[in-house]
């Protein structure tokens, strides 16, 4: 387990494991999110394309280009008469 310790201005060394692998090098940047269960993630904001395959889950059901319009028109509609 990788650990770091905060220094008294906030600052903190990224542990070389996680550098590694993470393939951060010197002047990457990174970002921090905060997941719903309340967990933090670091996540390096330079990432190889091939990296991503399978990082999100597979969409609930598939819409037709059809049905994305008539969504897009639907709501169209509905914030044009919320006005």
């Amino acid at each position: 387990m990788a650990r770091a310790t905060i220094t008294s201005k906030g600052q903190t060394t990224i542990p070389k494991s996680i550098r590694q692998h993470l393939r951060l090098k010197t002047g990457d940047r990174v970002e921090f999110v905060i997941e719903a269960n309340g967990r933090v993630a670091l996540l390096p904001l330079k990432v190889d394309i091939a990296d991503l395959k399978g990082i999100l889950a597979p969409a609930p059901r598939r819409l037709t280009i059809e049905e994305m319009d008539d969504a897009i028109r639907e709501a169209a509609v509905e914030r044009h008469l919320l006005k």
